[in-house]
């Protein structure tokens, strides 16, 4: 088996859209609408942020998405194909998104997830993240706020 992260290209929109939406779809009976991340333009998101491709013998596997900000580095999706889920490919982009936080001289990791997706939280949590704070938003949703030093 054969591992390799790279930057995703304009190209690869779709195929980022796609791998996104499988994996977020067993949420939307538990928290009775898409996630955010399913709806996302992800011809933007190519553009303006950092997406990495995690590849496993050619084959388009996970990703994580990422925005450098002044003080940290904000992780605005991890996304898993189900058939290739706790398989450790979650961590191997969470230990990414560490060290390119280290690269960049930031101190702080945040993301945030909604409080129904308890398995994510509890996830975050064993790699060393911490619960902020928490929020309700205009649409009602459970905004759960994380984040670990760097």
């Amino acid at each position: 088996m054969q591992n390799q992260l790279r930057r995703a290209t304009p190209g690869d929109a779709a195929a980022v859209r796609a791998l996104v939406r499988a994996a977020y779809a067993k949420w939307v009976p538990i928290i009775g609408r898409e996630p955010v991340p399913m709806t996302a333009d992800y011809d933007a998101a190519v553009r303006d942020h950092i997406i990495d491709l995690l590849i496993v013998d050619d084959s388009l596997v996970a990703l994580i998405e990422l925005v450098v900000e002044p003080q940290c580095v904000f992780i605005e999706n991890v996304a898993v194909r189900p058939d290739q889920a706790g398989r450790g490919h979650g961590r191997v982009l969470l230990a990414h998104a560490l060290a390119l936080a280290r690269s960049l001289g930031r101190k702080r990791l945040r993301l945030y997830t909604n409080k129904l997706m308890g398995k994510n939280i509890v996830f975050y949590q064993n790699l060393g993240y911490a619960v902020d704070r928490e929020e309700t938003t205009a649409d009602g949703r459970r905004i759960v706020h994380m984040s670990r030093p760097v």
